[in-house]
């Protein structure tokens, strides 16, 4: 079977494990304090309007992310609540809990608070500070690539710095198992230890590309529309965004499509770059807790595979 015949899995580290989803389940996999693995499994429910917009050209990246972002909060949330915990305690989980109404309103303004916070840093930011060179550097054109400049200069140095801290370089780890996982997967060898450790922690269809494909894709969307006043500048900034990562997604699908082409393999390279920050390479035990989350997604998704055969022929 080739690569292109093989089912899409997608994946997403964790804190202390790593999340795969596939056609009809999501299942992560964490080592807890006692060394052992637990699983969190999720059966994948597609609401109509995403499923609709997902078949839609440049809607269907801003689909597949709010979606993505759904989802993977909740594996996140499980990982983030067991991992440091010993799984005979498990039931001071639930005693540790707030009102559900409490919990909302927090989880909302934490988002809302993050949302404008994230905008402001990587959206608003490159545009003062283009501002400032606007005596060297006059023109629209040149203000859009400063601009640019500034934009990927703060994204990767926020990613080096949060990449210092001990929990985010094991989740960068995790991410690293996750590639490699996938590589494996998807090279047709058995998920094995080493095996997966021979494999690369880069791959073309991760989130990360899309990120660094959002900067690149901006300076072509911001050339078409005014640098000046200022306030418009802004206001095109913040409207774009959605453009933006509409076809961005399209771009990060397109190189994925093209990884096996001579010369045009090449586009993908950048955003694989920039992996070489966001992925570490991992230990062997965070490879195998990436094994048996992968194992058992295979496990799930071929028992709902046969029982829908089954009732097919009936």
């Amino acid at each position: 079977m080739s690569n292109n015949q093989k089912p899409v899995y997608g994946g997403q580290a964790v804190v202390e494990g790593v999340m795969f989803g596939g056609k009809h389940h999501y299942v992560t996999a964490i080592r807890r304090k006692d060394r052992s693995v637990d699983y969190f499994r999720m059966p994948r429910k597609s609401i109509q309007a995403f499923t609709l917009l997902k078949k839609i050209p440049f809607l269907r990246g801003i689909a597949a992310i709010i979606e993505a972002s759904a989802n993977g909060s909740k594996h996140l949330n499980f990982s983030t609540e067991r991992f440091d915990l010993d799984p005979k305690d498990d039931h001071t989980i639930k005693e540790k809990e707030v009102s559900k109404l409490s919990m909302y309103l927090g989880v909302a303004a934490i988002g809302v608070i993050s949302f404008l916070f994230g905008k402001f840093i990587f959206t608003l930011v490159p545009v003062f500070l283009a501002l400032a060179t606007k005596p060297i550097f006059p023109s629209d054109f040149a203000q859009v690539l400063v601009e640019g400049f500034f934009k990927l200069i703060l994204l990767l140095s926020y990613i080096y710095f949060v990449s210092l801290t001990p929990i985010v370089k094991r989740v960068f780890q995790y991410h690293g198992a996750e590639h490699k996982v996938i590589n494996t997967f998807e090279d047709g060898k058995e998920l094995t230890i080493e095996n997966v450790q021979a494999h690369s922690r880069l791959h073309y269809r991760c989130g990360s590309s899309f990120i660094l494909f959002t900067v690149i894709v901006g300076v072509f969307v911001y050339l078409l529309v005014p640098t000046s006043p200022l306030w418009l500048r802004v206001v095109d900034r913040l409207a774009l965004i959605p453009v933006v990562l509409g076809i961005s997604f399209e771009v990060l699908q397109f190189t994925n499509k093209l990884r096996e082409v001579p010369v045009l393999k090449y586009l993908g390279l950048p955003g694989l770059w920039l992996q070489l920050l966001t992925t570490k390479e991992p230990a062997d035990d965070q490879v195998e807790v990436a094994i048996l989350s992968f194992k058992e997604l295979l496990r799930m998704e071929k028992e709902t595979n046969d029982q829908m055969k089954t009732e097919e022929i009936v």
